[in-house]
C-alpha cells in the first residue's frame, strides 16, 4: 500500500513539472502573443505602435530687424528731425561752457580757489568740494535767471504754446540782462570798439556775442579783486611768523609751517565760509 501511494506522488510530480516545461516552452515560442501586465494599457497589454508620426508644426515667425529711420519732413520752424538732432548734440557737447562762460560761476570758482590758495592748504578742500559747493552757489545765485527761464522759455515751449526758435530767443533775453546788469560799461566799451560797432542807443542793442566776451572779462576782474582781499589778512600773519622766527635765529625752519595752524584758527575764529559765501552772493545782489 505504502510502494502504491509512492507511486501516484512521484506520477504527479512528474505530470506537474511537465506542465510547467510546455507551459514555458509556449510563451518563448508564440512571439506573436501579446505581452501582459505592461505598465500604460488599461487591459494589461502593450499599447500598440503608432501608424504614423505627424510633422512638427510650423515654426514661429522671424521678426524682422529693427531699423532706425530720420524722417526728412519739415516742421514749421523749417528745420527737418535730422538737423534738429544735430542742433541737439551741438548744444549738449558745449553746454558745459555755456554754464562756465554765462553764468556766476567763473567769479564763485575763482574766489574759492584763492581762499585755499591763502590758507596754504593745497589740496583741503579737495578740487570735488570746490567744484560741488562752487556749482550749488552758481544754482542758488541764478535761481531768479532760471525761474525766470522756467516761465518764460521753457513751460510755454512744453505747452506747444511757442516755437523751438522762440523759446531760444526767450532765453537768451533772460540770460542776456544778467550779463549786462553785472558787466562793467568800460569792459562792454572795449568789446564794442573791437568789433568795430557803432555805439548801442540800449541795452537791446548790444549784440550778444559781444557781450559775451565782456561779461567774462568782467567777472575774472571782479574775482580777483576779492582774491586780494582774501589773501591780505593771512599775508599779514606770514610776515608776522616770519619776523618772529627771524628773530629767534630759526632760519631754516619755513615759515609756512608755523603760520598754517594760526591762519586756519583765524579762518574758523571769524567763520571764514560764511563770510565768503555771504560776499558772494551779496556781489550779484
Amino acid at each position: 500500500m505504502i510502494r502504491f501511494l509512492l507511486c501516484l506522488a512521484c506520477l504527479a510530480l512528474g505530470a506537474g513539472a511537465l506542465a510547467a516545461a510546455e507551459a514555458t516552452a509556449g510563451i518563448v515560442a508564440d512571439l506573436e502573443a501579446p505581452l501582459r501586465g505592461v505598465a500604460g494599457s488599461s487591459e494589461g497589454l502593450a499599447p500598440p505602435a503608432p501608424m504614423r508620426v505627424d510633422p512638427p508644426g510650423p515654426a514661429s515667425p522671424v521678426l524682422p530687424p529693427a531699423q532706425l529711420r530720420l524722417s526728412l519732413e519739415t516742421g514749421s520752424d523749417g528745420f527737418t528731425t535730422a538737423v534738429r538732432l544735430l542742433l541737439l548734440i551741438t548744444v549738449l557737447s558745449v553746454a558745459p561752457a555755456f554754464i562756465v562762460m554765462m553764468t556766476c560761476f567763473t567769479r564763485v570758482i575763482i574766489v574759492l580757489g584763492f581762499v585755499r590758495r591763502a590758507l596754504g592748504t593745497q589740496t583741503l578742500p579737495p578740487n570735488q568740494v570746490v567744484v560741488g559747493l562752487a556749482l550749488f552757489l552758481t544754482l542758488f545765485i541764478m535761481a531768479p535767471t532760471i525761474q525766470r527761464l522756467e516761465r518764460e522759455a521753457w513751460t510755454p515751449l512744453q505747452e506747444r504754446k511757442i516755437s523751438e526758435s522762440q523759446a531760444l530767443e526767450a532765453a537768451k533775453a533772460a540770460v542776456k540782462d544778467f550779463m549786462l546788469k553785472h558787466t562793467r560799461k568800460s569792459d562792454l566799451a572795449l568789446f564794442i570798439r573791437l568789433a568795430g560797432d557803432e555805439r548801442p542807443r540800449s541795452a537791446a542793442d548790444v549784440r550778444f556775442l559781444t557781450l559775451v566776451p565782456a561779461f567774462i572779462t568782467s567777472e575774472l576782474k571782479t574775482a580777483f579783486q576779492m582774491g586780494f582781499v582774501i589773501f591780505l589778512p593771512f599775508l599779514v600773519i606770514d610776515l608776522v611768523v616770519s619776523a618772529i622766527l627771524m628773530s629767534l635765529g630759526m632760519m631754516m625752519l619755513p615759515p609756512v609751517v608755523v603760520s598754517l595752524p594760526f591762519k586756519i584758527l583765524l579762518f574758523v575764529l571769524v567763520d571764514g565760509w560764511t563770510l565768503v559765501v555771504s560776499g558772494l552772493a551779496a556781489s550779484y545782489a
